[in-house]
């Protein structure tokens, strides 16, 4: 599913590929960088419905939906996870255990590229922003990314990268929706037991 406010099973995928990657979820601290759009709205719902904490990097006009915000936050009080905004990509990043990042220009946006690209230009994943984070850190993006825009090259396709394990991956939680959908249960199995 997608909207133009909501990607949830893309956020499926992506909590598949950290728990795949970490060994669990709660506990962690997921930084989202970039536009408040459709992703980080379910990031922020995902994560903290699943005990991730997560910071979010916006610059001022582009913030995630105050009720969204608010309803990750009542969820993360539940979970144990915390919800921060901010506008300092740097201090979202601090400490995170997963980066993860989006196009400044969604589709349908096309006309406002020019000045989306000014607005965001402090909001790039590089080297030097994913220095704040854990050494361990993994580098997370939904796919197509722009390298060069919200993402340097040498990040996309460097050693942390999990991408392609995501684009993976959404296949399989996809899978396990439309099971649930026609009523029955995915089984539980690993990559190592197929």
């Amino acid at each position: 599913g997608l909207s133009d406010k909501h990607h949830p099973c893309q956020v499926l995928a992506d909590l598949m590929t950290l728990k795949e990657k970490k060994g669990r979820l709660k506990g962690l601290t997921l930084a989202y960088v970039g536009d408040g759009n459709n992703m980080a709205h379910s990031l922020l719902e995902g994560c903290a419905k699943s005990g991730v904490s997560i910071a979010v990097a916006t610059p001022k006009g582009y913030e995630p939906d105050e009720a969204v915000v608010a309803g990750a936050r009542k969820a993360a009080r539940g979970t144990g996870a915390r919800v921060l905004l901010t506008r300092d990509p740097a201090l979202a990043v601090r400490g995170a255990h997963a980066v993860y990042t989006d196009v400044w220009t969604s589709m349908g946006q096309e006309d406002e590229a020019a000045r989306r690209r000014r607005a965001f230009a402090g909001y790039r994943v590089n080297a030097a922003l994913l220095a704040a984070a854990r050494p361990d850190a993994v580098v997370m993006h939904c796919l197509p990314a722009h390298r060069g825009e919200e993402i340097a090259a040498d990040v996309l396709d460097g050693p942390r990268s999990v991408v392609l394990d995501q684009a993976e991956n959404r296949l399989h939680a996809q899978k396990a929706v439309l099971l649930l959908l026609m009523g029955r249960p995915p089984q539980e199995k690993t990559r190592r037991s197929r």
